[in-house]
């Protein structure tokens, strides 16, 4: 497997990932989805090791994908739940990490409802010198690296099952559609997208989309916005010939000719900012439905990273059709990815 091209420590954002690295994901979860293929599922790559799942937010599909993903690779896990912790009594957070630590754990896996959160646990690791890599497993509204990378990896799967790429999304049209502005899988998918040459097409009422959050891409990339039709683009870089990423108020021209379409899980609790009418409105202005994919290429294919709200930001007839729900296939990859991960992160410690 392509480890000697790994010189990463710890997982915390896409927005630095270099197409070495993406291919590297790609190709190591590729010959993982293999193994899984098999009669015997489990490898002895991290026998030995110690991963600790640091969840300190509810997660079902993450959570039981890296646990999974870990005892796979045959490494010892340890799963944290704040609502049982010491954290209840009082304890920090740094704390809990360094008691994890004391356990002898080699690799945290992140999630917290605040962002940055795995990056000062990974900085309190590095000013303790240790080697224990940290994984950032979704954090506020910032990031979910691994959610964008299975993402990634369905696709390009699709596309050419025995040798996924960075490369084979160049040119490809990809709508991201919800509720964008406090979506973390949304910033990460953005990342890999740019990184990979696709058009990026984002659609969500200006609530959910505000011109602020074009800004804050732009200062990323180190791009530039211009108007065009009413819809802001974003160049990927100073010197890139044609816009990467477009800004949509309407959902019509986001689906236009998209090869693929990634709805996002409108956070119901968002509700009570008065951001939106009605859920209603919602699915009848931005939900995705058989009827609004014929604006689509003919064999275009919908994502969605989960939970979903059926019937809000996807209909479930939609959502249950295999001709063109990849969301079950998106699950599946998730394993393969995140034993991906935590192989190249681990690797480097036996």
């Amino acid at each position: 497997m392509p480890t000697n091209t790994w010189n990463r420590h710890h997982i915390l954002s896409l927005a630095d990932f270099t197409t070495t690295e993406y291919d590297t994901v790609l190709q190591t979860a590729a010959s993982f989805q293999e193994v899984l293929s098999r009669r015997t599922k489990k490898v002895p790559t991290l026998q030995g090791q110690v991963v600790a799942n640091l969840f300190f937010e509810p997660s079902t599909r993450t959570r039981s994908s890296f646990e999974l993903a870990a005892k796979r690779l045959s490494a010892d896990t340890l799963n944290f739940a704040a609502a049982s912790s010491s954290m209840t009594k009082g304890e920090t957070i740094l704390d809990t990490a360094k008691t994890y630590l004391a356990m002898g754990t080699d690799i945290m896996v992140v999630r917290h409802r605040e962002a940055g959160v795995p990056n000062a646990i990974a900085a309190e690791m590095d000013r303790l010198g240790v080697r224990v890599s940290v994984l950032n497993a979704g954090d506020g509204q910032h990031e979910h690296p691994s959610q964008a990378l299975l993402d990634l990896f369905t696709i390009c799967t699709l596309i050419d099952p025995a040798s996924p790429r960075l490369e084979l999304l160049k040119g490809k049209k990809i709508a991201i559609v919800g509720d964008i502005l406090h979506s973390r899988v949304a910033r990460s998918n953005i990342w890999s997208l740019i990184a990979s040459g696709a058009q990026v097409h984002l659609a969500a009422p200006p609530t959910l989309l505000p011109k602020l959050f074009a800004e804050y891409i732009s200062e990323q990339i180190g791009g530039k916005e211009q108007e065009a039709a009413g819809d802001k683009l974003i160049l990927s870089s100073p010197s890139s010939p044609t816009p990467q990423l477009f800004l949509h108020w309407q959902l019509e021209p986001a689906l236009q000719n998209a090869d693929f379409v990634m709805t996002l899980r409108l956070q119901k609790e968002r509700m009570t900012a008065h951001l939106l009418p009605s859920l209603r409105e919602y699915h009848h202005l931005f939900g995705i439905t058989s009827t609004k994919l014929q604006l689509c290429k003919p064999n275009v294919k919908v994502l969605h990273p989960g939970p979903v709200n059926r019937g809000v930001e996807i209909s479930s007839e939609l959502m249950d059709d295999p001709e063109f729900s990849l969301i079950q296939s998106q699950v599946t990859s998730g394993v393969a990815v995140r034993m991906a991960l935590l192989y190249l992160l681990g690797s480097g410690k036996a």
